[in-house]
């Protein structure tokens, strides 16, 4: 029997909404109907155990992984990478270490691989209870630090698509320190969905040690080679930020969610939700400013919820900035966010 998505698949879909009464208390059935009926798609499809089981875990890890960060979905997280090589008494240790601490006291909680080095410093920092880690399985070198060890809101993965979905799905803003070809995997990732418009915008910042070079010689190779050579564009350059110091990226972090709160994408328009209002006068300089990242004859208004948000009640109170955003320019967006965040 060929299995198809819409409704024409007889007892098999009167076997699945049966299945779906029995269970109880099912979540958007509709959605797990299709996701039952992909499943026997691909049972019917494959022909080898490779791919059923590439399915099968990731499908079960990225359950879990909604299982855990669930019941803190209200609290806003960082993800921080860098070396699990570094040791307590090197200075980008210290200072990983005070990161963590410092972004608990500003509200937030911390996402790391949960390895040693800089994630186990910024574990110590923040505290087990306001720590998850992200761990994956590998040969060598990525043990869970004993700050997470046992912890609930530890999870081990097989894949690192898995893993990575994970760490940008939950983090409201990402530090960088010095590391090996994982961090700049994790760097490169980050800024290439932001780019592309397929992560929304979040600060991103690019740790060094007061005197350090890692990410200066970095930036100058991203001018030198990608600016100087059009592989991207000046605005790019915008999406993300150099800090030496604990003080200055924590302000940063916060800075950015002075004003803004969130975004999402209703139609053809990007609806940026405010923490605060704007007046007419900023709006119009608004307009001015940024009439380049506009759709054709596109405009930029303040609005209230959108009926699409009606199941997000917990922000129905919040200002919105309703844009006609071209989805093209990611580094202007983020000027434009840098500017509502003025005051």
């Amino acid at each position: 029997m060929e299995l198809h998505f819409k409704y024409n698949n007889g007892p098999v879909d009167e076997a699945i909404r049966q299945l779906i009464g029995l269970s109880g208390d099912i979540s958007r059935p509709a959605i797990v109907r299709e996701m039952i009926l992909a499943s026997l798609k691909a049972g019917q499809e494959d022909n080898g155990k490779v791919d059923l089981k590439l399915m099968n875990s990731s499908l079960k890890e990225m359950r879990f992984t909604a299982k855990v960060f669930g019941p803190y979905r209200h609290v806003k997280k960082v993800a921080v990478f860098g070396s699990a090589r570094k040791q307590p008494d090197e200075t980008v240790y210290k200072m990983a270490r005070q990161m963590g601490s410092r972004l608990v006291e500003s509200g937030y909680m911390v996402i790391t691989g949960g390895g040693p080095g800089i994630m186990q410093a910024i574990h110590e920092g923040a505290g087990p209870e306001h720590s998850f880690g992200v761990n994956i399985r590998l040969p060598f070198e990525q043990e869970s630090n004993p700050v997470m060890k046992g912890n609930s809101k530890n999870i081990v993965y097989k894949y690192f698509f898995n893993r990575k979905v994970a760490f940008l799905k939950e983090s409201d803003a990402v530090v960088l320190f010095p590391g090996g070809f994982g961090t700049l995997d994790e760097a490169m990732e980050t800024l290439t969905l932001v780019q592309t418009g397929k992560r929304n915008p979040l600060p991103i910042i690019l740790m060094d040690e007061p005197g350090g070079t890692y990410w200066s010689k970095w930036i100058r190779f991203i001018n030198e080679e990608l600016l100087e050579h059009s592989y991207i564009g000046k605005p790019d350059l915008n999406l993300f930020e150099r800090a030496d110091s604990v003080d200055d990226a924590v302000h940063r972090i916060c800075r950015f969610y002075y004003r803004y709160h969130s975004l999402r994408y209703i139609g053809d328009k990007l609806v940026i939700r405010l923490a605060s209002s704007l007046d007419e006068e900023n709006i119009r300089k608004l307009k001015n400013t940024y009439n380049d990242i506009l759709l054709p004859q596109g405009d930029i208004y303040l609005s209230g919820p959108l009926p699409e948000e009606i199941e997000e009640p917990e922000i129905s109170h919040l200002p919105r900035l309703v844009i006609d955003f071209n989805r093209i320019d990611s580094g202007r967006l983020r000027n434009f966010i840098d500017e509502i965040n003025r005051e």
